[in-house]
């Protein structure tokens, strides 16, 4: 009995189309909790990648199949890794000094002056503390077993962010070491679905990837300059540690803030409110300029996105991704932004062609004159 399903359709093929179809959905099945891994393997690699060319001509021919991807990517871990290992570090053993120096001498703790200077909430916080006993008191009715469960969230997630790290390092070697072939079968594989135009949009995406890397390095400088002067001034110890400490976590949205009110609160409790006020409305303006105004414009001179864009693409791209989709938003956005301005002005090619021979209505010509704002308006154009 022979099967027909109709004219035109070769059963084998429907079936080698099923069955690749079944093989496609159950890979990104499989490998859909390992996107953002290889999302940030590939955001690295694109970026340091003519670094690793240039590091590589300088090393023996033998050793470019494996020692010399090896070395180039313990080499970027530890540029990546140190700085936030560094900063977290830093942070810790402030934080430790300024505990056992509020704690010294006293078995419980006595609240500060200061913080009944602090609007609304001051003198509230210090009745409370006073009321119950202070800290120390407060500290012994806690259930440890409470504590415990809430620490265990806080275990998984260091637990689950440290494997990810430790397999985005190994998919970087691996990346590194057949990134030729991996780069040539990429652009074959584009080529073959989009066109003649691939090459384009994949030198697009590379420079908005790397656009968008030398802007967060750009961001994180000038934050921390600023932050550590506004400290210097302040007079608050160590203000080139605050400053590093800022540019380092200026990189990862809202992190930066954290930094300036650990140097808010240090002010605070030696005693200087009104520095420690002009280092925090200073430190947010900073932060503030950097993220929302300097790196959006780096990223669109590159992307030739519209500073709106580029900060949608770098806040929603960071609300779906994380700290992954800062890098991917706007990249995205800026691929989507080339697709439109093409299709529009194809489009309006072809109509005023038709215009011009008689064959279109006017009310199609009014559409061409309402998609060319658009079209400018997406891709950054006056």
């Amino acid at each position: 009995m022979k099967l027909d399903c109709g004219p035109g359709f070769d059963f084998k093929t429907g079936k080698r189309w099923i069955a690749g179809a079944l093989i496609a959905a159950l890979s990104i099945c499989i490998l859909w909790s390992f996107l953002k891994v290889l999302l940030w393997a590939a955001i690295i690699a694109v970026a340091t990648w003519p670094i690793y060319r240039r590091f590589a001509r300088y090393m023996p021919s033998s050793m470019a199949s494996h020692v010399t991807p090896l070395l180039f990517t313990v080499l970027v871990a530890l540029v990546v890794l140190g700085p936030p290992v560094f900063a977290f570090g830093t942070l810790a053993a402030h934080a430790r000094t300024w505990v056992d120096t509020v704690l010294a001498g006293s078995n419980e703790f006595v609240a500060p002056d200061w913080l009944s200077t602090v609007p609304v909430v001051g003198p509230n916080l210090v009745e409370h503390l006073h009321t119950h006993g202070g800290l120390s008191a407060w500290v012994q009715r806690v259930d440890a077993a409470e504590v415990l469960r809430w620490l265990q969230p806080v275990g998984e997630f260091a637990g689950r962010h440290l494997f990810r790290i430790a397999f985005t390092v190994l998919l970087l070697f691996f990346v590194y070491r057949s990134g030729e072939a991996l780069a040539r079968d990429l652009g074959r594989f584009v080529e073959g679905r989009v066109g003649e135009r691939a090459n384009h949009y994949i030198e697009l995406a590379i420079r908005g990837l790397r656009a968008t890397m030398s802007s967060t390095l750009i961001v994180g400088v000038f934050d921390g300059v600023l932050t550590g002067i506004a400290c210097a001034i302040a007079g608050l110890p160590d203000a080139h540690v605050w400053g590093a400490l800022t540019g380092l976590l200026a990189s990862i949205p809202f992190l930066g803030y954290v930094v300036v009110f650990s140097a808010f609160m240090a002010l605070l409790g030696g005693g200087s409110a009104i520095a420690a006020w002009a280092v925090l409305a200073t430190g947010a303006v900073i932060l503030f300029t950097g993220d929302k105004v300097i790196r959006p414009i780096l990223v669109g001179s590159s992307t030739q996105l519209g500073f709106a864009w580029v900060l949608m693409g770098t806040l929603g791209g960071l609300e779906l991704l994380g700290f992954i989709g800062i890098f991917v938003g706007p990249v995205v956005l800026a691929l989507a932004g080339e697709l439109w301005s093409e299709w529009t002005t194809r489009m309006n090619r072809d109509r005023t062609t038709q215009v011009t021979s008689g064959t279109v209505p006017a009310a199609s010509q009014q559409m061409v004159e309402v998609h060319r704002p658009m079209a400018n308006f997406a891709s950054g154009a006056p």
